[in-house]
């Protein structure tokens, strides 16, 4: 799109701001997106950055689109592009220096051709006064843009797979079954004073329990102290748990314990934490150990009743020796069931101090329970143990005296705390699977902080030859590089901790990790790709959204990193980014606005089902009130509009908030400022439109707010995907369906009204039915099939007589048309158009002369009243039922479909296939086409239907009622239009209006949201740079290939180098040889286009260029020549299709099509279309038997202009200038030709009687030098050359076939002409002095050159080689001058 609006800017604007040559340069000339700057020698170029700067600007291009911008230098002869250098003295410059801040471009001394005076104006002028270099680069560079290019081209087969589904692409990330620990049962079994009888302790040992020494209190007080301390240092990681502590309980006791936690915690997790430091390990079989009423005994447990109580989920701490036999016992355990209970392995987590065959550390520096002091206290128990390797001197006692609060980051431990948890976090993310990772760390709060503390016990109780086991089994993470970092941000705090004890008031300084992990993050995002291992940093930049001070720049790297794609999105989500970017939603920091609107707008271009978090935490008014702000700018308002329509698209209390917010009412008021802004248009139009689509409340304030009139001015804009986005936002008006519950006491009112204003949208709609692009055509199909749910009655009626003309003519005067028009007229698509007929449709009763209008019966609260439509309102019924048919034959599979699917709905088909029943048994049955040639409704309403194709007769109707026009269709035995019971158009026949499903839907949303979810920060420039350099070796292909052919002297060219039979019936109608490869192209009449070789003969690819019954075909034309060319396939009735990918077999796909022709003469046959493309200025220019012109901007796909041919004559051949722009010549059935320059108020240049028959050919002499002549041939076998500053008399005049002529051929640069005859020649001709050069004719004999009678003939652009097509045979033959042939054969 932004491509598109700079070729139309460079078109329009730069002209007229390159004028004034004082500044120092002029436009030379100026072809889609690029411009053509020529530098006047001797001036200082002060003021070229600010005509770059109001390029860019103008022209919308990003900052990675400014290689668009080409200044030639013509005395070195050769390109420099705006991001790249060009020379100022001997030195390397960037042309866009200074242009942001407003600077001045260097001086540059560049030289111009000598017949260019300095301060000439050289802008475009008539032929043969623009100036003339007498290079042929004039003609190839003059292709420098690019067209049909943008994503909607590159299949419309696959529009349906863009955007998010319905369900979210990423949902995976959301944890269905996030729960949390509402009970803790504490056992401590110590025993104090009593050593179990298989632990033997060393002295001196470990002996603190939870940090308190049980030999300095009395038994039973250590004991509860120890309790209480336990419980306090759970409690920091889950203060809303309900803790129960069991000291040196009973195995009764502890049952009873366990029952009453799994009670309290319902379907919530359980902790069990078990102390066994006073009893024996495990046993082997899996029994903990616990004590008698007398504490005489040790009784064991088995693991298995412990988890019959305690239930699942559960999770269970062990600290004791020998700890792992009990993980060892779950593991091996078969069925994970007891009783009646199911216990799944995933709701059962354990953690254990050491496993099976080890012993707890008894190390005097560490306390006896260092498995739960990591667990519970780890940034104490972190620090002590670095104390006590690090080669600084700390005091260890210090530790219990670090200032702050642990959930304070500014302060000391707090900061510390931020860091550890950031830290094993990262770990985690970057070890375990992202299924494992979402389960163990982000399901439950408890969970998370003794799996990030367990991270720490591995570590420290390794470093002791003690190894902890989990269940899940955890990958081995105590050497992972990330506990250096750890290392160094505790030496630094620890570094300050002195002085922060000795002086509370002194200021605490911030460790850098955070910032260095930044840095490091980004590192990664400028050389990161999809291809790479993830960043590791991922989770610390979510701990760091938590700092204000690292806000910005966190948010600023995560935005870039969300840019690079979908899998970033599901890395970003996947480690919890989500309830963090949503709680910033309520901050009112101006500076995060842009930077979050960003971030959510790649989240829901990915994953839809946020869309219920933002409405459930109000966050769409954060973007409402984003997008009515006056001082942004409209992308970002558009990226606004587009995260609004995804919190709205398809959940009603989404458009409920939006609507009661007066979303609609910001939208329409910013549509009419945003002309000019394609990007911040569409998007407004598809957020209106799913606010209103099926929510009747928003339909009715949009119908009487006359929403539609200002949708309506959209219509008209040059970029499709802003009128299809329009169209779909009045399609959406049209009641079809409800949505909200609301909209159920709305029905019944002002129901009258409401059908009104629907018709009045369906009339704004019916003005695209002949846009050039399928996106909108598929909107107006999409609006029809919406109004068939509540208007199906009268549509049935119209369908009548679309198919049975009205008998009263009466009728037809009323309605403003000419009964004796005829049957092939045409008339305006934007005219009035009524219709009168009787309530029910049936024939018998005539229609009354008072009033010719339609009755129906509509249930209004519940009773049955009549309703009269106005004639006025009948028209747009019968409109409607004319544009479907106008669908059904579109040039797109994809909107036919569409067509076929409104004509189903209104009962056309049902009753199509009713009234076939009658045919004869071998009658064919095609009921994929609607050809519509000869009914009472074409000659009225022509325009809004599609030409008929071929040139059947009307006079002779097909006997085929099926396949024939829909005359034969309501020509049943009585010639009257049966009753609705019997024709099929009744309600029996059609699909119930409520059958909601079988509407089809539009894609343009999920289309468009693709858009967003493609990278827009920063670009990858490799496919651009090998695009370049592809393209620069076309273009030295290209100029060594028209020099030689200028300068070339060309005179027998009869050797046939190569001959290829297509095996087809059809006789060839097009050949094309490719400019680059050793390849031809070509079209037979059944329009099966095949590419083949004509070094080996081998067929590269064949399809067909569409599946419609009627055949024909006009011309093939490649689009982009010197880039990724696509194929130009024009249809003899006008349709035009392009093709992408056409070169591979079966790779081949439609780009774009649409009916460049529209209407057709009063009394012809048919279409016989003629087209003709240029590629400088991107327009097709199209006619054929109809009374004029059709100027078509192709990457627009808009019609820009009709030209009104000569009224008594169609054209027949057409041409267009490869140098002047919107210069064209058009040959016509009376022997006159035409030179046309649309960029001439007086469009027409002249007009010029050259023949006496019809004009077989023309062209531009040497079409890619700036030359005055043209060529002209008749039917009548003369061909003239004129020169267009002197028409009096032909330069050159030669009869050449004497007769039957039927095509001609110039060659873009040498001055050679062929013409080709239905008598089997083709003759070569000087294109200066007329002379003969060679014939190639038809022999008899075994070794004469087999060709038929000639229908196309085609020179290759860049070496003297001419194919030709037979238009008998499907025979096709490439010739070359004979000096070709003799180097061929010294070659062999």
């Amino acid at each position: 799109m932004a491509a598109a609006a700079s070729a139309r800017f460079c078109r329009q604007a730069l002209p007229s701001l390159c004028d004034n040559a004082a500044n120092g340069f002029r436009w030379e000339r100026v072809g889609g997106a690029a411009l053509l700057l020529f530098l006047v020698p001797g001036r200082r170029c002060d003021t070229l950055g600010n005509l770059l700067a109001s390029l860019l600007h103008h022209a919308m291009l990003n900052p990675w689109d400014r290689s668009r911008i080409v200044v030639r230098d013509l005395e070195q002869g050769r390109d420099s592009d705006a991001r790249g250098a060009c020379t100022e003295k001997g030195k390397e410059t960037n042309l866009l220096d200074g242009i942001s801040a407003g600077g001045e471009c260097p001086m540059m001394e560049i030289a111009t051709p000598d017949d260019t005076e300095p301060g000439q104006n050289a802008g475009p002028s008539p032929p043969g006064e623009e100036d003339q270099h007498g290079d042929e680069a004039c003609g190839v560079f003059a292709q420098h843009c690019t067209y049909l290019a943008d994503l909607r081209h590159h299949s419309l087969q696959a529009l349906i797979s863009f955007g998010p589904p319905d369900t979210g692409l990423l949902s995976k990330w959301r944890m269905k079954d996030r729960m949390k620990t509402v009970s803790v049962a504490l056992v401590v079994c110590l025993n104090i004073g009593v050593d179990p009888p298989d632990i033997i302790k060393v002295s001196p040992c470990a002996r603190m329990e939870c940090w308190i020494d049980p030999s300095s209190l009395a038994p039973q007080k250590a004991l509860d102290t120890i309790g209480k301390n336990l419980q306090s240092q759970y409690a920091l990681w889950q203060p809303r748990a309900r803790y129960k502590l069991a000291l040196d309980p009973t195995a009764d006791e502890v049952k009873k314990l366990c029952s009453q936690c799994r009670k309290n915690a319902k379907s919530d997790r359980v902790l069990f934490h078990y102390n066994g430091h006073g009893v024996p390990k495990p046993t082997v079989n899996g029994e903990l150990w616990f004590f008698n009423k007398s504490y005489t005994q040790y009784i064991p447990l088995s693991v298995y009743e412990l988890e019959s109580w305690l239930g699942v989920p559960s999770i269970y701490v062990l600290d004791c020796s020998g700890a792992g036999v009990v993980v060892n016992a779950f593991i091996e355990r078969p069925d994970w069931a007891l009783g009646s209970s199911s216990v799944s392995a995933k709701d059962c987590i354990l953690l254990a101090a050491c496993r099976a065959t080890e012993m707890l550390p008894q190390s005097s520096g560490m306390p006896a329970d260092v498995f739960t002091a990591c667990l519970t206290t780890p940034i104490k128990m972190a620090l002590r143990w670095f104390c006590s390797r690090s080669l600084l001197e700390f005091d260890p006692e210090l530790i219990d005296k670090i200032p702050g609060s642990q959930n304070d980051r500014k302060t000391l431990l707090g900061e510390l705390n931020w860091i550890f948890t950031a830290i094993t976090d990262t770990i985690a993310w970057n070890v375990l699977p992202p299924d494992l990772f979402q389960r163990l760390f982000r399901q439950d709060l408890l969970v998370a902080s003794l799996f990030r503390n367990f991270l720490l016990a591995e570590r420290i109780m390794r470093s002791v030859n003690c190894s902890p086991a989990c269940y899940p089994c955890l990958p081995l993470t105590h050497q992972h590089s990330m506990w250096f970092a750890w290392d160094m941000a505790a030496e630094t705090c620890l570094s300050q901790l002195p002085s922060l004890v000795k002086d509370p008031n002194a200021e605490f300084q911030p460790s850098p990790f955070f910032t260095d992990q930044l840095t490091a993050f980004e590192v990664w995002l400028e050389h990161g790709s999809a291809s790479k291992r993830p960043p590791e940093q991922l989770p610390i930049v979510l701990q760091v959204l938590l700092s204000q001070s690292h806000r910005f720049r966190a948010l600023v790297l995560l935005g870039r990193f969300l840019d690079m794609g979908a899998w970033a999105v599901n890395l970003a989500l996947s480690v919890g980014i989500f309830p963090y970017v949503l709680k910033l939603l309520l901050t009112t920091a101006t500076e995060l606005r842009q930077i979050l609107l960003f971030i959510w707008a790649k989240i829901l271009a990915h994953d839809k089902s946020c869309q219920v978090d933002l409405v459930k935490d109000g966050g769409h008014k954060y973007f409402i009130r984003f997008l009515d702000s006056p001082d942004v700018y409209a992308e970002q308002q558009a990226m606004a509009a587009f995260v609004l329509s995804v919190i709205i698209d398809g959940l009603p209390r989404g458009q409920i908030e939006c609507f009661q917010s007066g979303l609609i009412d910001i939208c329409l008021r910013h549509i009419v400022p945003a002309r000019g802004e394609p990007l911040l248009m569409q998007w407004l139009c598809l957020c209106v439109g799913k606010i209103w689509d099926g929510f009747a409340k928003a339909q009715l304030l949009a119908l009487h707010t006359n929403a539609s009139s200002t949708l309506a001015q959209l219509l008209s804009e040059p970029q499709p995907e802003v009128r299809a986005a329009a169209a779909y936002a009045l399609g959406t008006i049209i009641k079809a369906k409800s949505v909200n519950e609301e909209d159920s006491a709305l029905d019944d009112d002002d129901e009258e009204a409401r059908l009104r204003m629907e018709q009045d949208v369906m009339k704004t709609l019916l003005k695209v039915v002949n846009d050039g692009s399928p996106l909108v055509r598929a909107e107006l199909a999409i609006a029809l099939a919406r109004l068939t749910v509540r208007h199906d009655q009268n549509l049935r009626f119209a369908a009548a007589a679309y198919l049975k003309p009205p008998s009263n003519p009466g009728i037809m005067a009323l309605a403003g048309l000419n009964s004796n028009r005829t049957p092939t007229s045409s008339v305006n698509i934007s005219g009035q158009f009524f219709f009168s007929g009787n309530a029910r449709g049936a024939a018998s009763a005539p229609a009354s002369p008072e009033g010719f209008n339609f009755v129906e019966n509509e249930l209004i609260n519940g009773l049955m009243r009549p309703r009269r439509l106005q004639m006025e309102e009948s028209g747009v019924y019968v409109r409607c039922v004319a544009a479907a048919y106008s669908l059904v034959r579109d040039p797109c599979p994809w909107v036919a479909k569409l067509g076929h699917e409104v004509l189903r709905r209104i009962g056309v088909e049902a009753y199509v296939l009713q009234t076939g029943k009658t045919l004869k048994s071998g009658a064919k049955q095609a009921t994929s086409a609607f050809p519509r040639s000869s009914s009472w409704f074409d000659s009225n309403i022509g325009s809004l239907t599609m030409p008929f194709r071929g040139a059947s007769s009307s006079a002779s109707p097909p006997s085929n009622l099926l396949s024939g026009s829909p005359m034969n269709m309501r020509r049943v035995p009585s010639l009257e239009f049966p009753s609705e019971s019997d024709s099929g158009l009744g309600s029996s026949q059609v699909p119930a209006s409520d059958d909601l499903k079988e509407l089809p839907e539009s894609v343009l949303y999920r289309w468009s949201c693709g858009h967003f979810a493609r990278p827009l920060l920063e670009t990858s420039h490799d496919e651009e740079e090998t695009a370049l350099i592809a393209r620069e070796a076309r273009e030295r292909t290209a100029l060594e290939g028209a020099s030689k052919c200028r300068h070339s002297t060309v005179n027998v060219v009869t050797y046939q180098m190569a001959t290829w039979d297509m095996n087809s019936e059809y006789g060839t109608k097009a050949v094309l040889l490719h400019p680059f490869l050793p390849l031809a192209c070509t079209a037979d009449d059944n329009e099966t286009i095949r590419i083949w070789s004509h070094e080996d003969g081998s067929l590269l690819n064949d399809f067909h260029n569409h599946e419609s019954h009627s055949k024909g075909f006009s011309r093939l034309c490649l689009i982009n020549e010197l880039d990724e060319s696509l194929l130009l396939a024009a249809s003899s009735d006008g349709s035009v299709r392009v093709w992408r990918d056409y070169l591979v077999k079966g790779e081949q796909q439609l780009a774009t099509a649409w009916q460049a022709i529209q209407g057709h003469r009063p009394g012809a046959r048919g279409i016989n279309a003629v087209v003709e493309w240029q590629q400088s200025t991107g327009y097709l220019y199209a006619s054929g038997d109809i009374s004029s012109i059709m100027i078509w901007d192709v990457d627009a796909e808009t019609l820009v202009l009709r030209l009104p041919s000569q009224p008594d004559t169609s054209v027949s051949a057409m041409a267009a200038s490869l140098i002047h722009n919107g210069l064209f010549l058009a040959g016509c059935g009376n022997g006159s030709f035409m030179m046309f320059d649309v960029r001439k108020q007086d469009k027409q240049v002249f007009s010029q009687k050259a023949h006496f028959q019809r004009v077989a050919g023309i062209d531009f002499v040497q079409s890619g030098i700036d030359t005055t002549e043209v060529v002209s041939a008749s039917q009548a076998g003369d061909i003239k050359i004129y020169d267009v500053r002197k028409l009096d008399l032909p330069v050159v005049s030669v009869e050449a076939h004497k007769g039957h002529l039927t095509s001609l051929a110039a060659h873009r640069y040498a001055p050679v002409l062929a013409s080709g005859s239905s008598k089997q020649s083709i003759k070569v001709f000087s294109a200066t002095s007329g002379d003969q050069l060679s014939m190639i004719r038809y022999h008899q004999s075994i070794f004469g050159k087999s060709i038929g009678p000639v229908s196309c003939l085609s020179f290759h652009p860049y070496s003297v080689l001419l194919a030709a097509g037979a238009s008998t045979d499907s025979i096709v033959s490439i010739y070359a001058e004979d000096g070709a042939a003799a180097s061929n054969s010294s070659t062999s």
